[in-house]
């Protein structure tokens, strides 16, 4: 037994002296450009082109470098062989004259997808009579930005992925206050319809419309169900007097609303405006 003991505990000794040895780590970072390979985003006709070639286990780059080793080969390969999958998705929906990026507290890619929202909604509300006066939406919900040039429909997928459906509230400006209230403690999200100055995390100033928020009066919603209640630590249905949830995701209504854009022969192109004022001290 003690003979036992003795070559158990010598093993962890050993373990723990493998452990304790240092060892040296160099670190590189690479952009995710293709600058290594030539590698570029496929369209539905380019797959070789744009990602190369595997034959008899061995990969080929676009820019010719060969990779006969590690797990490349095999990655480059099932890369490849999903491309048919993907074609649809490699489908051209628009042109986009610059990048459109997201960024608080207000950016060109948030404030189309948060204006067009806004559109969206009142569209939706108008046989009924609702007035949209604000539109909010989240900048989590909006992954990825839209490349300058091409724009796929693989992009307008990627941005807006989750199931999240076009919604309108009606609520009291009392608690319109407190989203915006919310917003300036904790992050501002994307809003339409509205200017907010903040300072110190504090709402300093809201307008609705042009003018001052009124605690008293009712305001038509625009946004997604996600928010409705607890999303990101929203309530916006809290407190409503009226409501409206559709059966269309968001990203479906950007999506026609971009395919509108290029039908009517456009580019993409948006704008900041000052709708969120952040004050310094």
């Amino acid at each position: 037994m003690e003979m036992v003991k003795t070559k158990v505990i010598a093993l962890c000794a050993g373990a723990l002296l493998l452990c304790s040895c240092s060892h040296s780590f160099k670190w590189q970072k690479f952009s995710i450009d293709g600058h290594r390979t030539g590698v570029t985003v496929p369209t539905a006709t380019n797959v070789k082109e744009a990602i190369g070639v595997v034959e008899n286990g061995v990969y080929t780059a676009p820019n010719g470098k060969v990779f006969a080793d590690g797990a490349t080969p095999a990655v480059a390969e099932l890369l490849i062989a999903v491309q048919p999958e993907m074609a649809r998705l490699k489908e051209v929906v628009a042109h986009s004259a610059e990048p459109m990026t997201k960024g608080r507290p207000e950016s060109t890619l948030s404030n189309f997808v948060v204006d067009h929202l806004f559109a969206d909604v009142q569209a939706l509300c108008k046989p009924s009579g609702r007035k949209v006066d604000v539109a909010i939406t989240n900048f989590g919900g909006i992954r990825v930005d839209l490349p300058q040039g091409d724009v796929l429909l693989d992009d307008i997928v990627s941005m807006l992925p989750f199931k999240n459906y076009l919604c309108y509230v009606q609520i009291p400006g009392s608690e319109l206050r407190g989203i915006f209230d919310f917003m300036a403690e904790n992050g501002v999200q994307c809003i339409s319809g509205a200017r907010l100055v903040i300072k110190d995390h504090k709402l300093v100033s809201a307008e609705v419309g042009g003018s001052p928020l009124d605690d008293s009066r009712l305001y038509g919603v625009a946004t997604i169900d996600f928010l409705l209640d607890g999303g990101d630590g929203y309530k916006i249905a809290r407190g409503a007097k009226d409501y409206l949830i559709s059966d269309i995701r968001i990203g479906d209504a950007i999506l026609a609303d971009i395919r509108a854009i290029t039908a009517a022969g456009e580019e993409l192109k948006y704008f900041t405006d000052g709708r969120v004022l952040i004050q310094e001290d």
